[in-house]
């Protein structure tokens, strides 16, 4: 099994174990507390994400072995906890395993599809593709 998957398994399981979605919200929000901050020149307008609510600023950066690890932030408690969960699943892993990853399955998987307001899963999406693109431009530089 890959290590995305993995991640997502184990995952789903801490969300299974939270029960209701009030109690998995307090869930995201600790996940999203436990990012380390960005600096200032780091929450710039070229590592903001386009298409979120909220303020999200990710910053990429390619590894020496070929991996990519990815590092955010948000404004928003619930946002910085969404930002942390992708870190999660895709920080640390390699390009091509990123792009071949289905992330709308995982995110139907943990429930955040249907348990986000609009406004949020679209702020999800957007970072999500933000990741997707990052990951694009590094495995056609690698190819």
């Amino acid at each position: 099994m890959d290590a995305i998957q993995k991640t997502l398994d184990d995952l789903a399981e801490e969300f299974d174990l939270l029960g209701d979605w009030e109690e998995r919200y307090r869930y995201v929000i600790e996940l999203g507390a436990e990012l380390a901050p960005l600096s200032e020149a780091e929450r710039s307008d070229a590592n903001k994400v386009r298409g979120c609510a909220s303020q999200v600023w990710l910053v990429t950066e390619p590894q020496a072995d070929g991996a990519v690890v990815f590092r955010g932030d948000s404004d928003a408690h619930i946002v910085r906890g969404l930002v942390a969960i992708l870190l999660r699943l895709f920080s640390g892993r390699r390009p091509a395993d990123i792009l071949a990853f289905d992330v709308r399955g995982a995110f139907q998987r943990l429930g955040l599809s249907g348990a986000l307001s609009t406004q949020r899963a679209n702020g999800l999406a957007s970072m999500a593709e933000r990741i997707a693109r990052d990951a694009a431009a590094l495995n056609a530089a690698n190819a």
